[in-house]
């Protein structure tokens, strides 16, 4: 007789879950301790950043408000006075003028615009006192002279060095003497003043610029101005604005044609 019966199937064991727990759990807490980690450096690297550029506009901010500050200090100091002032008149290579024909008064070698005689007189005795040697070279020059004077300075030149043809001559000239027309001493306002017939080497040139302003003169051509004004450091040459101008601009390392813009 045949057996119908089938063999009897081993039951399946029902898997341990609680096995699984625990590694399941560490898992969970590798993956948050990562998490957190990786939560705090992000953080971290933000505020660093954020603190960085806090920094970068603070000094930025400092920068502006130290600049506007000092902006203002000038605003609030600056003279009352016009840029159409009789003693603030501009003559340059950018603003030639015809003859002005001031009244004039001599001074020793000189002749000056008869509203400044007293106040050059009196920056010429001041200089004496520092250095004995100091006196006027030059004041007062009309147009018609200042056209002979230039041009006899651009023959000289072209005399010196055969290289130079008559426009490189000029531009030579030009560092240190003016056109006719586009020179301060037709104002009559301007002076040259030195211990020495030479220009840039008096010896007390410092002392005498640093007492100018107390006269209404400004050292009217320095080597930081050149940009300003076309021309080099010139250690005679004396321009006369007024006494309070002259401060300021001095105190503030303003040429007249900066000082003027800031007038305006």
């Amino acid at each position: 007789m045949p057996n119908n019966q089938y063999p009897k199937r081993r039951p399946r064991k029902q898997p341990r879950y609680d096995r699984m727990i625990l590694p399941g759990l560490l898992v969970i807490c590798l993956i948050g301790i990562i998490a957190f980690v990786g939560f705090k450096m992000v953080k971290k690297d933000s505020v660093k950043s954020a603190s960085s550029s806090n920094v970068v506009q603070s000094k930025k901010s400092g920068s502006a408000k130290k600049a506007a500050s000092e902006t203002d200090k000038q605003s609030s100091n600056l003279p009352k006075s016009k840029a159409s002032d009789w003693n603030l008149v501009l003559v340059n290579r950018e603003n030639p003028k015809d003859e002005l024909n001031p009244e004039l008064t001599q001074l020793g070698n000189i002749v000056v615009d008869s509203r400044i005689a007293q106040s050059a007189e009196a920056f010429l005795t001041a200089a004496q006192a520092i250095n004995p040697a100091e006196h006027f070279i030059s004041g007062y020059r009309s147009v018609a002279y200042q056209e002979t004077l230039y041009n006899q300075y651009v023959a000289q030149e072209m005399a010196a060095d055969a290289s130079l043809d008559h426009k490189a001559a000029e531009k030579v000239v030009q560092t240190y003497s003016q056109p006719a027309g586009m020179s301060e001493h037709q104002t009559g306002l301007a002076i040259d003043l030195s211990d020495i017939d030479r220009l840039n080497e008096s010896t007390t040139a410092k002392e005498i610029a640093a007492i100018a302003p107390t006269y209404g003169f400004v050292l009217r051509f320095t080597d930081a101005g050149k940009p300003y004004t076309g021309v080099g450091y010139e250690d005679w040459h004396f321009r006369y604005v007024g006494v309070e101008n002259a401060k300021y601009m001095t105190e503030h390392n303003l040429t007249l044609e900066q000082y003027l813009k800031q007038l305006s």
